[in-house]
């Protein structure tokens, strides 16, 4: 009897335990196919938010050459990787990013009218003289400096020149004397506190930047008509410069007197000044200022009105996009080489005072 009782209790474990295996494979089957099903259902997805994306060959972006155009295209070649990412995140996959440096200002704002650029990083007087065919999306936004005076003496009297925590929409230009006889003859009134008139500058021969350059021509023409009712035209002698590289190299060099620029160039030229230029003596040693403009509203991201690529949707995924990219410490090394450090949404009214600089300028041409 005990005999049949311990069979009878062996079969019915033998069954729950079949039972058991039967369940545990209808189980896994289960989770196996609920899986296959998920996965199959995010790469439908993912397939999906790739056909979404809509498809560029080519984005065209120009920088302008207030650095050396070598030294910008180096600097800015991590963008193309960083724009193409963002962008895809954004819906557009881009074939290309081409990043070219213009001859000059005028040159970008000329293809951004004409289409064959679709976003320039310009400066606000170059927008404003190309609005027709430009539109501005983003103003830059940049280190405030520890000095803000509107007087040269100040300058010199708090070298060097170092940033400071404040973020900051605008920056001043300054006219810097160099290490020429006359360049320290302009500075020695100046740090004596004397006037200088115009027979003094005049008599200086000073390297400019092209006309729709704000730092490197436009307010600087406004300072010398607010100090001496004269502009840039009225100099007798004047030497064009292709970039702000290029201008202290001759005022190393001892070829030019005065040389007008953004306020923190000598932070970006010191050691090259004691190094690829061959001074003694540091910048700060050798340089002073003897004029500072008023405030000077940030660079620009313009796109083109032409381009057959822009429409608002791409605007807005740019717009994004360089927001986005100056947030990263890797987008933050490339648009140091403006100087930048971030980017607000701009609207055109935001230039309405460097239109006036514009005209003021026109008029005294």
């Amino acid at each position: 009897m005990l005999k049949k009782f311990m069979v009878g209790i062996g079969i019915v474990l033998l069954v729950l335990f079949l039972a058991a295996c039967g369940n545990s494979e209808e189980d896994e089957e289960k989770e196996a196919t609920e899986t296959e099903a998920t996965e199959t259902e995010e790469v439908s997805a993912e397939e999906e938010v790739a056909e979404e994306n809509k498809t560029l060959d080519k984005l065209s972006i120009g920088f302008v050459p207030s650095r050396d155009p070598e030294e910008i295209i180096t600097a800015t070649e991590p963008l193309k990787n960083l724009l193409t990412e963002e962008m895809s995140s954004l819906g557009y996959d881009i074939g290309e990013v081409d990043i070219t440096v213009g001859t000059n200002y005028e040159a970008v704002g000329e293809a951004l009218s004409a289409g064959t650029t679709d976003v320039g990083l310009i400066p606000g007087g170059t927008y404003v003289l190309y609005d027709d065919g430009a539109e501005v999306i983003l103003t830059a936004t940049r280190a405030g400096l520890n000095n803000d005076s509107d007087e040269a003496l100040d300058w010199n009297e708090n070298k060097p020149t170092d940033a400071s925590d404040e973020q900051v929409t605008y920056y001043r230009a300054l006219m810097i004397a160099g290490p020429s006889e006359k360049g320290q003859a302009l500075a020695e009134k100046v740090n004596n506190g004397e006037e200088l008139s115009f027979e003094d500058v005049n008599d200086a021969s000073w390297a400019v930047m092209s006309s729709s350059s704000p730092a490197g021509y436009i307010y600087p023409a406004l300072w010398l008509n607010d100090h001496f009712d004269k502009t840039i035209t009225d100099l007798d002698n004047v030497v064009p410069a292709d970039s702000y590289g290029s201008m202290f190299a001759r005022l190393a060099a001892e070829q030019i007197d005065v040389m007008v620029t953004y306020a923190d160039a000598r932070r970006d030229n010191a050691e090259s000044w004691e190094g690829d230029l061959e001074r003694e003596a540091s910048i700060w040693d050798e340089t002073n200022v003897i004029g500072v403009t008023s405030g000077i509203y940030n660079d620009t991201i313009s796109v083109s009105k032409n381009s057959e690529n822009m429409d608002d949707d791409l605007k807005a995924a740019l717009q994004q996009a360089f927001m986005n990219i100056a947030e990263t410490e890797e987008g933050k090394e490339v648009i140091s080489i403006y100087n930048h450090e971030g980017y607000q949404e701009a609207t055109s009214e935001d230039y309405d005072a460097e239109r006036k600089a514009q005209e003021l300028v026109q008029s005294l041409n």
